[in-house]
């Protein structure tokens, strides 16, 4: 555990574990203190230290099974999500759970796939430092879409695309950051406030680039739920247990309606009658987000996201996969109109012999549904 941040009075509504009398200590210390009280005998390393290249080694040495990014600072957690990948460890980030109510718009996904829903942002205040003249620094807020701006860096900064599992919320922000107000109970400028502070002898803390001083409302509950998504994740991991994760995918009735329709007249067309159509609409969700989850059967990785994944259902149709038997559950495919077309020219042994991955992936997809359904 690594943190260099205290307990505090305003942060104790969303802490699963601290008490008043916990007010003042490291949070890694806390955990500790938790942790042996209820199991003596575990070993818990609590380190009281901000990560940066200077602490990498020290915090990410000795192959730990897992690393859990709880950052709320950009730089840092690109920095060590980078590193977790480059040294092959696995790793769960956590976005911002604050101005959030809604506990169950809260999801896991890959990185590529935690941009679906177009509501999925937060506030972020990000600090612009002039060391040479401390008295010009100043904050100012945007709204960025946290997942984005993470992949982007992760792309633009090491090379990294996706494979990064990521626990965010689909809800819009309910709250903005509160205003900053000073000893006499006045709005204040909050950088002012800490260059004030940090001239006066009875002042001990110092500016941390990167990290906010103004308050983002949380309530208590959303950052313990985000938590409890985070163990659950990682418990079953190394477990082994296989946990499929509902898949961000935005599409309403309608969408799945259209493709119903679409796979009726594509039946009527290539069969002569949609007799063998064993799926109704309902079903089609499942197997459109399910089991594709939103995407062409041949796309690895999501490339339209938000409103590209509605436009993209345009150009998507479900066929059988396997010709000779019905259009179930657990024969349907999702393929673009071009895919699908030359999926239906050719045979199954052909596809097997000559992509045994697409075969191996699309085969072990269709198992799942089996299973799911009791077939």
């Amino acid at each position: 555990m690594d943190s260099r941040m205290l307990v505090s009075l305003s942060s104790l509504n969303r802490h699963a574990v601290a008490t008043r009398a916990d007010v003042g200590i490291p949070k890694a210390e806390c955990l500790k203190k938790h942790f042996s009280s209820i199991f003596p005998e575990c070993q818990v390393d609590a380190k009281v230290l901000l990560y940066d290249v200077s602490s990498e080694e020290e915090i990410l040495s000795g192959n730990p099974d897992f690393v859990l990014d709880c950052i709320d600072n950009i730089d840092t957690k690109v920095a060590l999500l980078a590193a977790c990948v480059r040294r092959g460890l696995k790793v769960l980030s956590a976005t911002g759970a604050g101005a959030r109510a809604d506990p169950t718009r809260i999801r896991v996904a890959d990185l590529r796939e935690s941009t679906n829903d177009p509501l999925s942002r937060s506030v972020i205040t990000q600090p612009c430092f002039n060391f040479q003249s401390p008295s010009l620094l100043r904050y100012f807020s945007m709204p960025l879409r946290i997942c984005a701006l993470v992949r982007h860096r992760l792309r633009k900064d090491h090379g990294i695309e996706g494979g990064i599992p990521i626990v965010f919320s689909l809800e819009k922000p309910k709250a903005k950051l509160l205003p900053f107000r000073g000893p006499s109970g006045e709005e204040d400028n909050p950088s002012d406030y800490q260059v004030r502070m940090l001239a006066s002898s009875f002042c001990s803390f110092k500016i941390v680039p990167g990290f906010r001083v103004r308050i983002i409302p949380v309530l208590g509950t959303i950052p313990a739920i985000f938590g409890q998504v985070m163990a659950s994740y990682v418990v079953t991991q190394l477990a082994g247990l296989d946990v499929q994760t509902e898949p961000v995918v935005n599409l309403d009735v309608d969408h799945y309606q259209t493709l119903f329709q679409r796979l009726i007249e594509h039946e009527e067309l290539v069969y002569g009658a949609d007799m063998q159509v064993q799926v109704d609409v309902e079903e089609v969700q499942y197997i459109v987000k399910e089991l594709w989850r939103g995407r062409s059967a041949r796309e690895l990785s999501p490339k339209d996201v938000g409103r590209g994944m509605w436009r993209s259902v345009n150009e998507l149709m479900l066929v059988r996969w396997d010709q000779a038997k019905a259009a179930s559950v657990s024969n349907l495919v999702l393929l673009k109109f071009k895919e699908a077309d030359e999926h239906e020219q050719r045979s199954l042994d052909d596809i097997k012999e000559k992509e045994p991955e697409f075969f191996h992936r699309v085969t072990s997809v269709l198992k799942r549904a089996e299973q799911d359904f009791g077939l």
